[in-house]
């Protein structure tokens, strides 16, 4: 059964980091003229991957080194998942707070429209890059998953 949980957890989240990434994201900035409502509802979804990914890691880590013990270090498998939760932590609480910052210094203005457009940006930015590495290791998950 732990196993089959730790597949359900690959899909779920790997299929999160895809359909909010590629899919509901973009959908919401091409069709809502209102990019701040866009934005505040993409950071929503991005939260709830975030919180997806932090049990999912915790429980596929912990499963891979009850499973095959101290072996799970010379797996890919294992540090693939280790650098998606890494990333995960990293763009959760340490990226999106600065990004989050941004925009509050900003108000009432979008933050594209102040002078922290290219802060906001570069943040942005370097969130992006983690997730789209976040989104790959996870191709690299579902192909691995044995």
């Amino acid at each position: 059964m732990a196993d089959k949980f730790a597949l359900i957890l690959i899909t779920l989240w790997v299929g999160a980091i895809w359909s909010i990434g590629a899919l509901a994201a973009p959908t919401l900035f091409y069709f809502t003229p209102d990019r701040q409502l866009a934005g505040a509802l993409a950071g929503h979804m991005f939260t709830f991957v975030a919180y997806i990914g932090m049990v999912s890691g915790g429980y596929l880590l912990l499963h891979r080194l009850v499973r095959v013990g101290m072996s799970a270090f010379k797996q890919r498998f294992f540090w693939s998942v280790f650098v998606m939760l890494l990333l995960t932590l990293i763009g959760h609480f340490g990226i999106q707070p600065i990004i989050a910052e941004l925009k509050a210094q900003a108000l009432p203005a979008d933050v594209m429209e102040s002078v922290f457009a290219s802060r906001f940006k570069a943040w942005h930015g370097i969130a992006s890059v983690a997730y789209v590495v976040e989104g790959l290791l996870g191709f690299i998950l579902v192909l691995r998953q044995k």
